[in-house]
């Protein structure tokens, strides 16, 4: 039986099941074809073997119609990088492309993390056991006074922290249920000798946390108001309003910076007040 002919041109590459990653350098589009749900894990530096996030290890100009970035493009546009180099520089910078599938699997993620962000700090001032204020963060509803915070509904291109806040900030100011900021009420001490102390290390942080200064700047930068504070012998005690997303990391960071010498102590689960 003879072997079946396929009539393919020698330079075009077929892909199935392709993630395309897109980089534009000036006048110049590149891609390199990952496979899918793979590049936000290699980014995460979850998975760092380049063969399962790569289909072909390569730059091309079109993926689809097979079409290899000349040596010259790349020269012009990446200079003094090997083709190697560019590949990683489009996979880590680059932006994903997906199907409509995957990006309405990827909204309705983000819009779930946004949901339980908002209903976990907001809730209503009217009955602190009570928290329904995620029907306000399903996209559909817009601020129409531009002197308020304006709500447009969830995106894939903002991370779901940022657009929580800009949910609870709308939903504070327009009130289209009753709701209030919850915070946490803690009393904070900390032996003196060690509120001095640069922080030791800069682990990962959120954004808009302090990476540096000293322990107690840090502490400080975790609390939103301040209700008291006081020298007491050989120890400083804080008593203050902290968001409740922000009691593990505080927690984690007295655990580490102080060995266990200072500690955070509830005093009130959901405290209640309006922003300003």
């Amino acid at each position: 039986m003879p072997a079946q002919q396929i009539n393919q041109p020698s330079n075009q590459i077929r892909l199935t099941n392709v993630s395309l990653v897109r980089l534009k350098k000036g006048k110049k589009r590149f891609e390199v074809p990952a496979y899918k749900n793979t590049v936000g894990s290699y980014r995460a530096g979850n998975e760092p073997d380049l063969d399962n996030v790569l289909q072909i290890n390569n730059v091309f100009l079109n993926v689809s119609k097979g079409q290899v970035a000349p040596n010259e493009d790349l020269k012009k546009s990446f200079p003094g990088m090997s083709r190697e180099e560019i590949v990683l520089e489009i996979l880590k910078k680059g932006e994903v492309q997906v199907g409509e599938k995957e990006r309405a699997q990827e909204l309705e993620r983000v819009h779930r993390e946004v949901v339980d962000i908002v209903a976990g700090r907001l809730v209503d001032p009217r009955n602190s056991e009570t928290s329904t204020p995620s029907e306000a963060a399903n996209g559909e509803g817009k601020a129409v006074e531009k002197s308020k915070p304006v709500w447009t509904g969830v995106t894939t291109t903002r991370s779901a922290k940022s657009q929580a806040l800009d949910a609870m900030k709308a939903l504070i100011a327009h009130q289209p249920i009753a709701v209030a900021r919850a915070r946490m009420r803690l009393r904070i001490t900390c032996p003196n000798n060690i509120l001095k102390q640069s922080v030791k290390s800069a682990p990962k942080v959120e954004e808009g946390e302090q990476q540096t200064g000293s322990v107690k700047d840090k502490i400080l930068s975790y609390v939103e108001q301040v209700e008291s504070q006081d020298v007491t012998g050989e120890d400083w005690e804080v008593v203050g309003f902290v968001e409740p997303g922000s009691f593990k990391p505080l927690s984690e960071f007295i655990s580490t910076q102080t060995k266990g010498r200072a500690r955070a102590e509830v005093l009130d689960m959901a405290v209640t007040h309006q922003e300003d």
